[in-house]
């Protein structure tokens, strides 16, 4: 039996583990020892997946016996399980945090008995929306992880975090009606919502009704994808969050919202109808949010925004309808889903360590915990894309694709992504420049106490103030990981953007899709002209087959 048919065991493990931590209610350590141990065996399960599909192809799984288009099906390609293998890493090392953190509290920020079964399903959902191969499927693993979200970010049920629930709450009921109407317009048009079927018939379609159909998935997945302007909401909702939640919203959420643009971008609407609208939207996406993080003074809010900038450079590699551009675009998902992640959980230990992350209060880390500074430079670096790391890379790849292009937004595009990238360092620097570097007199609300008092040999605590403590050894490890894991980025740079490049590659050809799931006697309909002269193509690389090679 091929190993892709167990593909949607990467979905029923985390629930059959939600189930079971929630039956355990009363043994918080079981809970955790099943929690981990239920997402160890999933990243094993799913780093098997992307090793068959790179070497076996597309491959689908019909759930029930119901073939397609009018079952369920479950769609493995180099995209979707990299973008699995990514994100259940990166879940991983959260958990293993928050469980760090919950044993060093008292689980009071953090109920075990919410926590986990909760976690749990928010990784089903996400793993679902990465495998759906049709669009009502894709709506139930949003719904999952969103319902499951909504839990989370109240946890603690502080003002501040249920103010901050609303908002999102809200904001996501909106986009997943505007999502669902249109999977109700998509289906009275075409009889389906099967992708792979859609593919074929959406081009039957009179030009005016596909593009209506293409704006609406648009919009709704921008909101999640926190594309600007649907991005207003982002920066008030994330930072109010526990450390560990913020930190797995931050790194997942809004890259399933990218994941299903390019999906929906790459198999059902081909071309370059609305790639001139993506290239201003990400233009104004990267420039927006970079300069909101330079006005910030708190370091979770300044993340937040940088967040939402560097959804943009996304976008530029998806709205190119290029190998390079789609290829970098891969990468840098891929990059910057375990480096933001990173980021958000060194705020977590800073704030625990400095009692606050606010750069008005907070100073002098750099003297007070080394291990600490360390591990906010190396992912801060990466995240400004300083060279050699995986950022810059990333980064790279896209410019290169950009200039390759040629076209005026394109060349925009490109200064606004290198402006963008120096303005990241910039915020980067101010951040460790006043948290790490400087005095603590010469801060503008300083605590003298907390940060020279001696610390009590045996509890950590410094004189004055008791809830300020040494770093949990389980917190610091698991962030260690996690910024090993994006160094580790860097050093395999070379397979990682083969895999990048050829999931581009089959996601513009479109037929190693269509077949997986159809048949291969199916006919593929001609992709536009547009989406097919990428510089790779111009240079006599065959459309489809792999270049074996990276960058």
């Amino acid at each position: 039996m091929n190993i892709t048919s167990f593909a949607p065991l990467a979905v029923v493990l985390p629930i059959l583990g939600a189930a079971l931590t929630f039956l355990l209610i009363h043994y918080p350590r079981a809970q955790r020892a099943i929690s981990i141990a239920v997402l160890t065996l999933t990243l094993l399960l799913e780093c098997w997946l992307l090793a068959s599909v790179w070497e076996g192809g597309t491959a689908a799984v019909d759930i029930g016996g119901w073939l397609p288009p009018w079952g369920i099906v479950l769609v493995v390609d180099q995209f979707s399980s990299l973008m699995l293998v990514v994100s259940s890493a990166v879940s991983l090392a959260v958990l293993i945090y928050a469980t760090g953190q919950g044993m060093a509290d008292g689980d009071r920020d953090a109920p075990v008995s919410i926590f986990h079964p909760t976690y749990l399903i928010l990784v089903a959902g996400v793993s679902n929306a990465f495998l759906s191969g049709d669009l009502f499927n894709l709506y139930v693993g949003f719904e999952i992880l969103l319902t499951a979200s909504y839990v989370l970010i109240t946890l603690g049920g502080t003002g501040p975090r249920i103010r901050a629930g609303v908002t999102y709450v809200v904001v996501s009921v909106v986009s997943s009606v505007l999502f669902l109407i249109a999977i109700a317009m998509i289906y009275g048009a075409t009889g389906t919502i099967n992708m792979a079927d859609l593919a074929i018939k959406l081009g039957d379609l009179d030009q005016g009704t596909r593009t209506l159909l293409h704006v609406m998935l648009l919009v709704a997945f921008g909101i999640k994808a926190a594309v600007f302007p649907l991005s207003f909401w982002l920066p008030d909702s994330y930072p109010t969050a526990p450390a560990p939640v913020t930190a797995v919203f931050a790194g997942l959420l809004t890259k399933v919202g990218v994941y299903a643009m390019v999906r929906t971008e790459t198999l059902l609407f081909p071309g370059d109808a609305l790639n001139a609208p993506l290239m201003v939207a990400a233009l104004l996406t990267m420039v927006v949010g970079i300069l909101g993080a330079l006005a910030q003074s708190d370091i979770k809010r300044l993340l937040s925004f940088t967040l939402v900038s560097h959804i943009g450079y996304m976008v530029f590699g998806l709205a190119m309808s290029t190998v390079a551009g789609l290829g970098a675009a891969v990468f840098y998902v891929a990059h910057h889903i375990t480096i933001q992640t990173s980021l958000f959980l060194v705020t977590g230990l800073i704030e625990r360590r400095g009692g606050s992350s606010s750069m008005d209060r907070v100073a002098g880390l750099a003297k007070l915990s080394p291990v600490l500074g360390v591990l906010f430079f190396v992912p801060a670096m990466n995240l400004a894309g300083i060279p050699p790391f995986s950022g810059f890379l990333g980064k790279l790849g896209l410019l290169q694709a950009g200039v390759e292009l040629g076209t005026p937004l394109a060349y925009a595009l490109v200064i606004g992504g290198v402006l963008t990238s120096l303005l990241t360092l910039l915020a980067i620097a101010r951040v460790w420049n006043r948290a790490f570097w400087r005095k603590p007199e010469d801060a503008e609300h300083p605590d003298p106490v907390l940060l020279a008092a001696p610390e009590d040999s045996a509890t950590g605590d410094r004189a004055g103030r008791t809830n300020v403590t040494l770093l949990p050894r389980t917190m610091v490890g698991s962030t260690l990981g996690l910024v090993v894991f994006g160094v580790a980025l860097t050093v395999f740079a070379g397979p990682l953007f083969r895999v990048a490049d050829q999931s581009a590659e089959e996601m513009l050809d479109r037929s190693p899709y269509i077949h997986a799931v159809l048949g291969e006697d199916v006919p593929v309909p001609p992709v536009p002209p547009a989406a097919q002269t990428g510089p790779r193509q111009q240079q006599g690389q065959p459309q489809g087959q792999p270049q074996g090679g990276g960058k």
